[in-house]
């Protein structure tokens, strides 16, 4: 049985110990500085493996290696002392059971008993090969580093002709990452030029055989050159990111140049596939002629959407021609539907759709009942970046059947999606796992009707809370992502309404990540009565509690070194600086602190959601995420790891709960969180915490169990 807390009301929706401490020890010294009783620890080591030099325990590796430790181990920065002494200062307070803070164990060896241990194997010895042993992996590991830098600064990245299950050709090659404001085509292809021979096969109506793109269900008829003779000869460069970073086309022609301009406008159009958005569409321009000449066109894209129809527009340039601005549009076939289930056969919703549900048309999103909701602040999806469903590939569910549907959609995760390039993490950021299933959600249970019970009542959209646990770790670039949704049930209110989700995403069948969640519609006089999480009352932070002295944690700073690493940057750039209380918190391992301000013209207010801007509560999770992750670079967890990444890591369950949204006029935006646990283990370091977050005056946002995993990267298969 679910249940799910509501306000505080639980709401049905259904119905060797010694080396092993030695070992930490050697592992905690760069994080923590260093004691005179390391220090003769580490005398022993590096004298011992001198001495067994003749024995082949060392070699210049095994030497720098040796100093490379000691260097990190005498670090004697204010920051290191600093973070001795907070420390020392828990060392005499016991911590809660699960959450002991890591220790530092001094180690006395005397003389004779060190050069006992060189003739006789003992746990010392074992344990000063095995730091040997682990030192030189760690080299190893830093020059894998430098030389896959190396190679992907001096060799460029080309997408592969891998194909994904929606069709989308896209590449396992790691490349530069799209602006988060690009537009993402329906499919991808590898193909960057064209002869004549595949501009002959294109003016037959074969852009899926030449491009090598495909979708099921869709019988794509749209034609080069519908219009007129072909005069494009070859096409010399085709760039999806080119010219200003909407694309470009340089072709070859001989003909009229108008013609020219609007085929090269028309092969880059079929190039992102987005007449598959409308079964049997062609293509359409203005008609024109100008002059013939043989020369070279160059298509550079000014504007490229799906809404009101899928077109591309753009500037074409013909030395000796004045420039021509040309557009074309994808056309539905006379009389042909196009809304919910009529675009393609087969296919309830698809990228078409998604669009004009985040800012386009309500009625050609959603069918003609909710047209009323056309250019008024109603529910919609994220736009722009943020848009992380594509399609809705079944659905059993019905309008008006508000509890017991279960429906499947899809997501392509491209491997230039703008989160890859802006995330700290390895792979995807936290932040659109909970994005992707919780966009799936609300996507079919707005479609199944629940505001149409209140007409004439505007109802924005807000997600309440929530659990979520990743289930094994899968890197996701270049994966097309199932999401597995039932709408549980929905609880019609006055001037307000309740919907229970539960979710499960997979790749290939396989699940990764599940979890549930709550959505509520409310009313403009719902939403001014939020009272927070706290009934109303101004709760204070914890160091608002506890004043006393912090140190700084100075993100911006870090983040403008271009070599920093681990570093969230550009649209991810959601704090500045951390305030930090050494053994502070309610737990005793930790606590952090930070004040961020509310700039109205941050990125997100313009695409979470369309005339109802607010930030994203995933992003308020985000921002808590990297106050984590920027503690533990700082704290040293990071130094003994070769090649360090952060992960989300699994089995680890994390619950949210959200009690209003963050407005443009909010001024700030404060967060705390409190460190719970640090575990070490065979992956690297994964630490727990528990956070807040405030607007001015009420605390609205609760976490709890939100794990971050730094570990050794993983090349990828």
């Amino acid at each position: 049985m679910t249940v799910i807390e509501f306000d505080g009301v639980p709401f049905d929706p259904v119905g060797g110990a010694a080396a092993r401490v030695a070992s930490a020890a050697v592992r905690e010294s760069p994080a923590v500085g260093e004691s005179s009783a390391v220090r003769e620890s580490l005398e022993v080591h590096e004298s011992s493996a001198v001495r067994q030099s003749s024995a082949g325990h060392e070699n210049s590796a095994g030497r720098e290696s040796l100093a490379v430790h000691r260097s990190r181990a005498v670090d004697e920065s204010p920051a290191a002392q600093q973070r001795l002494a907070a420390h020392r200062t828990s060392a005499g307070h016991e911590a809660p059971r699960g959450h002991e803070l890591p220790v530092v164990q001094e180690v006395t060896i005397s003389t004779a008993t060190a050069q006992a241990r060189t003739q006789t194997p003992g746990p010392l010895t074992e344990i000063r090969s095995g730091v040997v042993a682990a030192h030189r992996a760690a080299l190893t590991a830093q020059v894998a580093l430098q030389r896959a830098i190396w190679q992907r600064t001096v060799h460029p990245q080309v997408p592969s002709a891998d194909q994904g299950h929606s069709g989308q050709s896209i590449s396992s090659a790691r490349i530069t990452a799209a602006p988060e404001w690009t537009f993402k085509p329906p499919v991808r292809t590898t193909r960057t030029s064209l002869d004549r021979a595949a501009l002959a096969r294109l003016t037959e109506g074969d852009a899926v055989g030449v491009f090598g793109y495909r979708r099921a269900g869709v019988e794509s008829v749209a034609r080069l050159a519908a219009a007129g003779p072909l005069v494009l000869t070859e096409v010399v460069a085709i760039e999806l990111r080119g010219g200003t970073g909407n694309g470009r086309l340089v072709a070859h022609f001989d003909g009229d140049t108008r013609a020219a301009a609007v085929q090269a406008a028309e092969v880059f159009a079929l190039f992102t596939g987005m007449q598959l958005c409308l079964s049997r569409s062609t293509l359409v321009s203005e008609p024109g002629t100008i002059e013939s000449k043989t020369g070279t066109v160059e298509f550079v894209v000014t504007e490229i959407d799906l809404v009101p129809r899928p077109h591309v527009t753009g500037t074409a340039t013909i030395a000796g021609s004045a420039p021509l601005r040309v557009t074309v549009t994808v056309a539905e076939p006379a009389g042909a539907g196009v809304g919910p289930g009529a675009a393609v056969p087969g296919l309830l919703l698809n990228e078409f759709h998604m669009t004009h549900l985040a800012r386009g048309d309500q009625a050609i999103a959603m069918g003609t009942e909710f047209a009323e909701y056309t250019g008024v602040r109603a529910t919609r999806l994220p736009t722009g970046g943020l848009l992380l469903v594509d399609r809705v590939i079944e659905f059993d569910g019905a309008r008006g059947k508000l509890d017991g549907a279960t429906y499947r959609t899809e997501y392509d995760s491209p491997a230039d999606s703008w989160y890859y390039g802006d995330t700290a993490n390895e792979s995807m950021p936290h932040f659109v796992y909970m994005e992707i299933s919780l966009q799936a959600a609300l996507l079919m249970g707005y479609y199944a009707g629940p505001t149409l019970t209140q007409p004439g009542v505007t109802l924005s959209l807000r997600n309440l809370g929530g659990t979520a646990t990743v289930l094994r770790r899968i890197d996701l670039r270049d994966k097309t992502i199932e999401q597995n949704s039932r709408l549980l049930s929905t609880t019609i209110l006055p001037g307000s309404s309740l919907q229970n989700f539960d979710y499960t995403l997979s790749v290939d069948g396989e699940p990764f990540y599940t979890g549930e969640t709550m959505f509520g519609y409310f009313s403009d006089e719902a939403l001014a009565n939020q009272t927070g999480l706290d009934a109303g009352r101004s709760v204070p932070t914890w160091l608002d509690e506890h004043p006393q002295a912090t140190r700084t944690i100075d993100v911006a700073a870090r983040r403008a070194d271009p070599n920093a690493r681990l570093c969230a940057r550009r649209t991810l750039a959601l704090i500045d600086r951390i305030d930090v209380v050494d053994g502070g918190g309610k737990y005793g391992a930790g606590y952090l602190h930070s004040l961020r301000e509310i700039d109205p013209s941050d990125w997100y207010f313009a695409r979470h959601f369309h005339l109802d801007p607010v930030i994203p509560g995933s992003l308020g999770v985000e921002s808590v995420i990297h106050a984590i992750q920027e503690w533990m670079l700082d704290a040293g967890f990071a130094d003994t790891i070769g090649d360090p990444v952060f992960r989300i890591p699994a089995d680890i369950a994390f619950s949210w709960r959200y009690r209003g949204q963050f407005l443009p006029t909010d001024g700030t935006v404060r967060l705390e969180a409190h460190i719970k646990e640090i575990r070490r283990g065979a992956n690297g370091v994964t630490v727990i915490a528990d956070g807040s977050l405030w607007k001015p005056g009420l605390r609205i946002y609760e976490l709890v169990d939100l794990a971050i995993e730094l570990g050794e990267r993983e090349e990828r298969p």
